[in-house]
C-alpha cells in the first residue's frame, strides 16, 4: 500500500476550469494508474482519495495498492510535488490502545426506513447538522476504534457537486452532502482498524469520501 500526494495547481486556469466537480477528481485519480485504466471497473484496484488543505495550499491525497504514475498524478498538480510513502509501516504499527490524531471526510447521509416498503431500503437522506456527531460516533466501534465526543471536531459542513457523464440524464447534477471529522481516536481492534484504514468508511468512497488518515500521538 502507498499513500501519495501532489500539490494541486489551482493557479493554473485549466485546472480550475476542469476540476469543477468530484467526477473530474475521480477521473484524475484513475488516470494516475494507466496500467489499470484499461481494465474493466470490477478488476481495478480500490483507491481512496481526498483533497486536503495545508497552510493555504491544496493537495490531492491518494491511498492505493500500487504506486501511481507521477507524470499522470501531476496532470493538474504542481510539477515535482508528487510523492509516495510506503503505507505498510504504518499498518504494521497499529496496536490496541494506540492513540492517533485523525481526519476523515464523509458523505453524511443515512437510509431512512420510515415509510419504506417491506424488504426494501429506505430513502437516503442527509444527516441533520445537529446529529452529525452522533452519526460519526455510531460508526467508530464497528470500525475498530473509539473517539471521545469531547475530542471530536466537525468542520467543512456543506455540499459537493457531482456530475454524471451524460448531463442530459435525469439527476445528472447531484450535490453530495459532506462534513469533515477530526480529533483523537483510540484503537480497540487492530485488525478491524487496519481494514478500515485500507478500505475506508461510508458511501461514495470513489468520489473523495471515506479515507481515514492518522498521525500517531507521541505519548
Amino acid at each position: 500500500m502507498y499513500l501519495s500526494r501532489v500539490k494541486i495547481d489551482y493557479y493554473n486556469l485549466k485546472s480550475i476550469k476542469e476540476l469543477n466537480h468530484l467526477g473530474a477528481y475521480h477521473s484524475w485519480v484513475e488516470d494516475s494508474f494507466p496500467e489499470e485504466r484499461e481494465k474493466p471497473k470490477n478488476e481495478r484496484k480500490r483507491k481512496l482519495w481526498r483533497v486536503d488543505e495545508l497552510r493555504g495550499e491544496y493537495y490531492l491525497i491518494v491511498l492505493s495498492e500500487n504506486k501511481p504514475d507521477f507524470e499522470k498524478l501531476e496532470k493538474y498538480g504542481v510539477k515535482n510535488t508528487a510523492e509516495s510513502k510506503n503505507y505498510e509501516r504504518l499498518l504494521d504499527s497499529i496496536k490496541p490502545g494506540m492513540r492517533a490524531r485523525f481526519k476523515i471526510e464523509l458523505n453524511t447521509v443515512y437510509s431512512n426506513a420510515k415509510n419504506a416498503e417491506k424488504g426494501k431500503r429506505g430513502r437516503v437522506v442527509p444527516v441533520p447538522h445537529e446529529k452529525l456527531g452522533e452519526f460519526f460516533l455510531d460508526r467508530t466501534e464497528k470500525n475498530g476504534f473509539l473517539v471521545n465526543k469531547n475530542e471530536l471536531a466537525i468542520t467543512n459542513i456543506g455540499k459537493k457537486l457531482f456530475l454524471r457523464k451524460k448531463e442530459e440524464e435525469k439527476g445528472a447534477r447531484v450535490n453530495l452532502v459532506s462534513a469533515t471529522f477530526e480529533g483523537i481516536l483510540t484503537v480497540t481492534d487492530e485488525e478491524k482498524f487496519r481494514e478500515t484504514l485500507v478500505m475506508g468508511i461510508g458511501r461514495k468512497k470513489a468520489y473523495g469520501f471515506g479515507l481515514l488518515t492518522i498521525i500517531p500521538c507521541n505519548e
